[in-house]
């Protein structure tokens, strides 16, 4: 039997107003995605107001409802302050979040995938490889879902892969070997550079990601091959998509974003 009273870690990916005062809020969980309300939390004298942000990692403690559960403490363990500072970081972090929200469904118990949205939040607090946390992030995420791209393996013969692959397939499900890769007229052109990066970032931990120096052509096409394998999964770009596109433009075109980039590269 359920408990009445429960507590369970959290983090915040999305909210919105509901009746006069209260916050609907979106959680993951390490038990999966679920929906609670957070009674009066508008209000200014509200002791949850400053404990259910966006993208906070917090313990809930969760009273049973009839239709949804009830935030009646908070407690937070995380709060990320510094990617709440920059639009840049900021932007990345409503992507992460739509893209589990999206992927994973009602209370689909997934630990792993939890984990990964707390260390990506983490990581995104800090980093200076944003885009390269995202794809870690990508890549990591659809392997505990069930989706993971193959990169070790052809797609659809299964042989192993070499550096001789070119081709990747949002149709097959991911990289395709010379002899397959004619078959698949859809298949769209990966360089070597980026076969390799996207095979280390599946393989290898997120700390990693903070000592690559990537050439930028190469991390635009892990990025467009990763967003063209999602589009087709989902059917359609995420709404954050646009929103993470038009900063990172902006931040390429500061002079101090040039200097900043150029100086990772030394």
């Amino acid at each position: 039997m359920r408990e009445r009273v429960y507590r369970t870690e959290a983090v915040i990916i999305r909210r919105s107003d509901f009746g006069e005062a209260d916050r609907l809020l979106t959680l993951i969980t390490p038990a999966g995605k679920r929906r609670v309300i957070a009674k009066g939390a508008r209000k200014t004298t509200s002791r949850l107001a400053g404990h259910i942000e966006l993208f906070t990692h917090t313990m809930l403690l969760l009273a049973v409802g009839r239709t949804l559960d009830i935030v009646t403490q908070s407690t937070i363990l995380h709060s990320f302050d510094g990617m709440r500072a920059d639009l840049e970081r900021i932007s990345a972090a409503y992507y992460a979040a739509e893209l589990i929200d999206r992927l994973l469904e009602e209370e689909d118990e997934n630990r792993p995938a939890f984990d990964l949205l707390v260390s990506t939040l983490a990581a995104l607090d800090s980093t200076r490889n944003i885009d390269l946390v995202l794809r870690f992030y990508e890549l990591r995420l659809l392997g505990f879902l069930g989706y993971r791209p193959q990169l070790f393996h052809c797609a659809n013969c299964q042989e192993a892969l070499t550096e001789d692959t070119r081709r990747f397939s949002t149709a097959a499900g991911g990289a395709l070997c010379p002899r397959c890769a004619p078959l698949e007229r859809t298949a769209l052109p990966m360089s070597l550079n980026t076969f390799k990066l996207l095979r280390f970032l599946q393989s290898q931990p997120l700390d990693t990601t903070e000592r690559m120096t990537i050439s930028p052509a190469t991390r635009i096409e892990a990025e467009h091959l990763l967003r063209a394998y999602l589009r087709r999964m989902l059917e359609r770009d995420l709404k954050s998509v646009a929103f993470l596109d038009e900063v990172g433009q902006a931040m390429r075109a500061q002079p101090s974003a040039s200097v900043a980039r150029s100086s990772q590269k030394e």
